[in-house]
């Protein structure tokens, strides 16, 4: 059945959802984005409250013999006070890793936990001893860790 205007129902109906759903679109962004802020939550307000704090950054590389880096060692750290470690870590491809830790005076010790590991060549490599790293601000404090 064809209407008044001679053009049938659902030739109207197409053609009047297609032009409806970019305004239709667009008014859910927009309530979207009124909303989240309106409430305080959402993508933007979480990641603003992630990063407002300030960090400092432990970044190092792990050398093994011949000082060449070493691929997919444990890294574990602590504050110096502590006994148990509280970060564990995974050197990359180039022997690097990188941790976040709280701002401010602090002590850190770094240390490689070879339990499990096994390199590609087949030799057993030996943990040396432990790194002490100093913190003061939010700062990138560089260091290493060498195998024997």
């Amino acid at each position: 059945m064809t209407s008044p205007d001679s053009s049938p129902v659902w030739f109207r109906f197409i053609f009047v959802s297609r032009c409806a759903r970019p305004v239709a679109f667009l008014g859910f962004l927009l309530a979207l984005s009124l909303g989240s802020k309106a409430l305080g939550v959402g993508p933007t307000a979480l990641a603003d409250h992630r990063h407002n704090k300030p960090y400092a950054v432990i970044f190092g590389t792990v050398w093994g013999p011949g000082d060449r880096p070493v691929y997919g060692v444990s890294v574990k750290i602590r504050l110096a006070s502590q006994k148990k470690a509280h970060w564990q870590i995974y050197s990359d491809h180039h022997g690097e890793f990188a941790q976040r830790v709280p701002a401010g005076k602090a002590d850190y010790v770094i240390w490689a936990d070879l339990e499990g590991y096994k390199p590609a060549d087949g030799r057993q490599l030996r943990p040396a001893e432990e790194v002490t790293v100093h913190v003061e601000y939010d700062e990138r404090v560089d260091t290493g860790v060498h195998l024997k």
